[in-house]
């Protein structure tokens, strides 16, 4: 009776914070709806339905103190019914074989892979011998090979010769899966082109979406035309979210000074942006003493900056950062309008509800998660700084101190984030963002509105002369720090369980109301996530879903069977190692034996061999007299000895790449497929890719 009395007493403790508990609670069923290796059928969701009915009944009339906790239960459901909705409603065909031959569609998008090809994404897709109900609604192909017969616009028509295949899975088990972003993003191919790209038809005039792109390319193109360079790209960046002309150099300077999150259209600009007109505005207001007595310059004042923020949502394409964004402005200046305290947790709690309902499936996105992490610190941390009587700075000093303490706090608090999600920390990124961050706010993004005020009365480069010195010196600040000695740490991936363990205990010691005792579980558990992510262990072997690739675990690092190829895949097993190195350094490291064209490695006590390149296929009798397993990256000609296991390509189309680790009976072998099940976005077995199909 004494606990129960004591659990009661500590839920009603809670009530002026339940509304910051809802999202955590709602993102929890998210997750949990995402994470799940099998997909819920219809009988599943009514039984979740009905067992939810008596606990909404229990929020309604059951004893005050545990009304709570039913609620938390309830919006647990209501995450995973949320998610579960989203997946279905999103469902869209999704090419099931790899296909060659002619390929018609309209561009949507104009971007650049990570090898730098120009990228276009494709809607209305026509594909020769491929009927309509099982030709994607979206398809995105980098153009390689001789190009430059069309300037890519947004709108048009276009026809070529194409490669296109499946979104691709995990390039091991348990490691990020495309697929289900593309699943969200109804992209149902990928590919590329070596042949050139033609025009079919020119951009339809109709249509406000393509409209808002078309000037937004033309924006772009017009910043890059007076101002060009890296720092006319940074500017198109910013004011348009094209980062197509950014070159690689560029862009690894800024990622590894902790400064490419000043590209991506987020919270920093949106806040920036809209404070900026509503100041502006406001004092713009105050300076008109017949108008400033007759309205409230202060409500009239975050309507235009909620509009600058709508125009600016729209002008960037929209993105889901920057909804995002705009998601916690518009939070913000309704608060404002409604005579409520503007900055708090319940408006970004509230935000945070918004945006889960809309994309609920934005919450394993690092965007998301940094974006929350920053702001709830920021607001936890300044909310502290204005109750302690000890917080005295003199009013000269409070903007620097602001800056760097907000700077301070935000890096922290991101910091877990993306190192999970990058498998990097930036050591001086503290530094950087000092040198960098307050000349967004005091010159980059008021130029950035001088120059769309004053653009259409031919003075925009006004507004551009304003960015032009702030970008250059960004852009010197993130090179210099970026050839800084130990600029970077690489840091394994942490697997499932850390980061959520990371991001509960956290929440919880921020958002529990209660003596410190009551708060110490969440930073041990936050601890118990950071103690699991040091202690994590990468699998010994991997083995690429095409068989071609093997990555072999040794004393100077994960040694790979080739220097070139499957650079994805490549890339990937080594950024998840915590591995600093290129592909071809890594193919040089001791770990694979080779004889007579055979690759050979040991595993918790086991034999195995790669066999790969020309006469492979004729060489399985001769590797299975070596080792008990072996990989292929090819079909063979004929069947193993007995006591030999094969994994040729046919096989590991059905599994998906494979992890290999030690265990006292032998090798464990883990399969891409047996992790992730049979979710929407996994596909069926027979349609996993095959041998490639002709289109005509």
């Amino acid at each position: 009776m004494a606990l129960r009395d004591a659990i009661g007493q500590a839920l009603a403790a809670q009530r002026g914070r339940l509304l910051c508990w809802a999202p955590v609670f709602l993102a929890i069923g998210i997750g949990g709806y995402l994470s799940l290796t099998w997909e819920p059928e219809w009988r599943h969701w009514l039984l979740l339905g009905a067992a939810m009915l008596p606990v909404a009944l229990f929020v309604r009339r059951g004893p005050e103190d545990w009304r709570p906790l039913a609620g938390a239960v309830l919006l647990v459901a209501a995450g995973a019914a949320l998610a579960g909705a989203r997946t279905h409603l999103v469902a869209a065909p999704v090419l099931g074989f790899r296909y060659y031959g002619p390929l018609e569609g309209r561009i949507v998008m104009i971007d650049r892979s990570a090898s730098d090809a120009v990228r276009l994404t494709l809607d209305r897709v026509v594909l020769r011998r491929v009927a309509p109900e099982r030709t994607p609604l979206r398809v995105r192909v980098s153009l390689h090979g001789r190009q430059g017969f069309i300037t890519p616009e947004p709108g048009l028509t276009v026809i070529m010769t194409a490669h296109l295949a499946p979104p691709p899975g995990p390039v091991e088990p348990g490691g990020f899966d495309f697929r289900r972003l593309a699943w969200f993003d109804r992209l149902g191919a990928v590919g590329y082109t070596r042949a050139p790209v033609l025009a079919l038809a020119p951009p339809e005039p109709r249509g406000v979406g393509m409209r808002i792109y078309r000037a937004r390319m033309a924006l772009s193109a017009w910043v890059r035309e007076r101002m060009p360079g890296d720092a006319g790209a940074f500017a198109a960046a910013v004011m348009t979210g094209d980062r197509s002309a950014i070159g690689r150099t560029t862009m690894e300077n800024l990622r590894a000074s902790n400064l490419a999150h000043l590209l991506a259209i987020s919270g920093l600009h949106m806040g920036l942006l809209t404070g900026f007109v509503f100041a502006l505005a406001r004092q713009a207001l105050v300076m008109l003493p017949g108008l400033a007595l007759r309205c409230p310059a202060k409500k009239v004042a975050a309507l235009l900056a909620l509009a600058a923020g709508a125009g600016y949502l729209a002008l960037s394409g929209g993105n889901v950062a920057t909804q995002r964004a705009f998601v916690m402005v518009s939070v913000v200046f309704v608060a404002v309008l409604l005579e409520r305290r503007a900055i708090t947790l319940r408006a970004v709690a509230v935000a945070a509800l918004i945006v889960l309902a809309l994309r609920p499936e934005s919450l394993t996105e690092a965007g998301f998660q940094m974006s929350f992490a920053a702001t709830v610190a920021l607001v936890a941390v300044f909310g502290a700084l204005r109750e302690w009587r000890g917080w005295r700075v003199p009013r000269r000093l409070r903007p620097v101190l602001a800056v760097v303490l907000s700077s301070a706090v935000a890096g922290a608090a991101t910091a877990p984030v993306a190192a999970a999600h990058f498998n990097r920390i930036a050591d001086y990124g503290l530094l950087a963002n000092l040198a960098s961050v307050p000349l967004m706010g005091l010159l980059v993004i008021p130029g950035a509105v001088l120059a769309a005020l004053l653009a259409p009365f031919g003075l925009g480069e006004i507004g551009l002369a304003v960015m032009r010195p702030a970008i250059a010196w960004i852009l010197g600040v993130a090179e210099w720090v970026a050839g800084l000695e130990g600029a970077l740490t690489h840091v394994p991936s942490p697997g499932a369980a850390p980061l959520p363990m990371l991001a509960l205990g956290m929440l919880w010691a921020l958002l529990w109301r209660g003596s410190r005792i009551q708060r110490a579980p969440g930073v041990a558990v936050a601890l118990g996530g950071l103690l699991l992510w040091a202690q994590v262990e990468r699998p010994e072997v991997l083995v690429s879903e095409t068989g071609g690739l093997i990555g072999v675990l040794g004393p100077q690092g994960r040694a790979l069977s080739k220097p070139r190829g499957e650079s994805f895949a490549a890339r990937s097993w080594l950024e998840n190692d915590g591995d600093g190195a290129d592909q071809k350094t890594a193919s040089a490291r001791p770990g694979l034996r080779e004889a007579d064209g055979i690759r050979l490695f040991r595993v918790g006590g086991r034999s195995l061999a790669h066999l790969s390149g020309r006469g492979a296929a004729g060489r399985v009798a001769e590797a299975c007299r070596r080792a008990e397993i072996v990989f292929m990256s090819s079909e063979p000609d004929r069947a193993a000895p007995a006591g030999c296991e094969l994994y040729p390509p046919s096989r590991l189309r059905r599994t998906g790449a494979l992890a290999l680790r030690a265990a006292p009976g032998g090798a464990v072998i883990r399969s891409a497929r047996a992790h992730s099940r049979q979710r929407p976005w996994t596909g069926a077995l027979p349609e996993r890719p095959g041998p490639e199909r002709p289109g005509g």
